[in-house]
């Protein structure tokens, strides 16, 4: 049977949270979706988009976590996954395997994504590089 005390419904509109800085990246903002909070940690649901160029993007790291989708939904982004450079334009979903080294070092001045990892508390750890990466796209 289903244990409802685990969790709780949440219904987010889009007035109801704003996009804030002080996330994982400064030179991203983010907007929390009340998912964390209504999993009691278990996973974590929040929008992330540009907010400044991407001079050095990301770095490259992994992150400790059971499961990550990002859902591209607005613009577009240029990773590393290992040593394969992918691009995940708006409509394009990726799941990162748990441990997967990447680095997102280029995107539009519109990108937005919607990520959702568990748990909720990931961590995020700097890695060795895998590949040398290309050079960002200059904002004009």
């Amino acid at each position: 049977m289903l244990d409802r005390t685990a969790t709780k419904f949440s219904h987010v509109k889009p007035g109801d949270t704003q996009f804030v800085s002080g996330g994982l990246r400064d030179f991203f903002l983010y907007r929390d979706l009340g998912v964390a909070e209504a999993t009691n940690g278990q996973v974590i649901a929040h929008l992330v988009k540009a907010n400044m160029p991407p001079d050095e993007g990301t770095g490259w790291h992994r992150h400790e976590a059971n499961f990550q989708i990002v859902i591209m939904v607005k613009g577009w982004a240029r990773f590393m996954y290992e040593d394969k450079e992918t691009l995940v334009e708006a409509g394009d979903v990726v799941h990162q395997r748990p441990g997967i080294r990447h680095y997102l070092f280029d995107y539009s001045p519109d990108m937005e994504y919607l990520e959702i990892v568990s748990p909720a508390d990931f961590k995020s750890v700097d890695v060795e590089a895998a590949a040398a990466v290309p050079p960002a796209t200059p904002w004009e």
